[in-house]
């Protein structure tokens, strides 16, 4: 059983054969428009909103990350959903003030944050900047000094330990995030009294796609443990503590959902373990992928059945072009192939094993070999799930010059 792809279906319905999506058959939507192209629900999206906060304690602020999907009109739905936005380039803000978010709600993090970026945070007013080095604080005080201004910051920290069964590690041992724990009093006692920048808490950002929630509530817990450390040993006022995020979405046909109940009973049981500890600290998560990953699909027509050694070949109008992590070339810890996916205008068929291909000319454009998947013919519609999240701007557009999928919102 595919459990992943199981997962993924039951957010939608079907009409006969074909999957619907918004209220119509993903026929009926790429026939107005074109293939490829990358439609999202909106109702979907709300969907899962309500799953969070009917599952996660009301005093937690929950952030968007822009960087899972920058599209300016899904901005301005995610906008009126979540309590912030966290940005990672002048580009993201850009894009978020587009979609009408108001810079006080953004926060912003990256490594490598330009001189540029960092002037043009300032000025804007940004709600907070996530520091990431003690070059940076450095350079971000001059800035506020030439400015004449001062701006709020969160210390960054790259803490001892990691979010373990994540596809992604950033923190724990060497890392381009943050500044290592160690290195956090020196840094401390050097700008705790700095009249322009102005140190509201620490931010830590363990692992990504987890899907163990035993895993996530524990990582949470030694992130509290260690503010509390801190507030005792330091001179921090611990304003805001933000957690990071790391939930997961069923890639792999193995996959279980991530348990959001148990997750939302876990920080719930940690904020009364911990409040009087922390009586006036804001508690925030950043999520991108939980929050509109399952809310996306990738339409692609089916150009040919091709027939070679005995072996089918379903060959596509789209491929990794377009959706870098549906061709496995993001990186497997992260995103496993094949990701959830089935032939929307003919779900009801019987299944076979089959090779998919894009139009690409090197033998890396592929969604999977040796996959199951419905009777496809020439004309047909092959649907991947799970990619409202790093699919269009995760993917290298501009590779052999085909033309841009699309972007529907329905």
């Amino acid at each position: 059983m595919n459990k992943a792809l199981s997962s993924c279906v039951a957010n939608f319905s079907k009409n006969g054969n074909d999957l619907v999506v918004g209220g119509r058959t993903v026929q009926e939507i790429v026939a107005e428009s074109r293939t490829p192209a990358y439609i999202y629900d909106l109702s979907l999206l709300r969907r899962r909103h309500g799953l969070l906060r009917k599952n996660l304690p009301a005093e937690l602020r929950i952030d968007y990350a822009v960087k899972a999907n920058p599209n300016v009109k899904m901005l301005r739905e995610l906008g009126t959903l979540y309590d912030g936005f966290d940005v990672a380039s002048a580009g993201e803000i850009a894009r978020a003030m587009e979609a009408g978010v108001a810079p006080g709600r953004m926060s912003f993090a990256g490594p490598g944050k330009s001189n540029e970026e960092l002037t043009r945070s300032v000025m804007l007013g940004i709600g907070s900047i996530s520091i990431e080095s003690e070059q940076e604080i450095a350079r971000l005080s001059r800035i506020c000094t030439d400015l004449n201004k001062s701006v709020n910051v969160l210390i960054r920290i790259n803490p001892h330990f990691e979010l373990s069964k994540s596809g992604l590690k950033m923190g724990g041992g060497a890392k381009q995030f943050g500044v290592d724990s160690e290195r956090l009093p020196a840094l401390l006692h050097k700008y705790c009294d700095d009249q322009r920048v102005h140190i509201r808490g620490v931010h830590i950002y363990a692992g990504s796609q987890n899907l163990s929630g035993d895993d996530i509530i524990a990582t949470f817990e030694k992130i509290i443990a260690y503010a509390i450390e801190l507030t005792r040993t330091t001179a921090i006022e611990m304003d805001i503590l933000n957690l990071g995020g790391g939930f997961g979405i069923p890639y792999f046909a193995m996959d279980d959902e991530l348990d959001i109940e148990a997750v939302g009973a876990g920080i719930i049981s940690l904020l009364e373990k911990y409040r009087k500890s922390l009586p006036h600290t804001l508690f925030k998560i950043e999520l991108g992928r939980y929050l509109i990953g399952p809310c996306g699909i990738y339409a692609a027509k089916v150009l040919y059945r091709k027939i070679s050694r005995d072996q089918v070949f379903i060959i596509i109008d789209g491929g990794m072009h377009q959706h870098l992590a549906a061709s496995g070339n993001m990186g497997q810890r992260l995103v496993h192939r094949p990701m959830p996916m089935t032939i929307a205008t003919a779900m009801d068929k019987p299944l076979e094993k089959v090779n998919v291909v894009g139009p690409l000319c090197t033998p890396l454009d592929t969604f999977g070999m040796n996959v199951e998947l419905p009777h496809a013919e020439e004309g047909d519609i092959l649907v991947v799930f799970n990619s409202g999240a790093y699919g269009f701007s995760a993917s290298p557009l501009r590779f052999l010059s085909h033309e841009e999928p699309g972007e529907i919102i329905v």
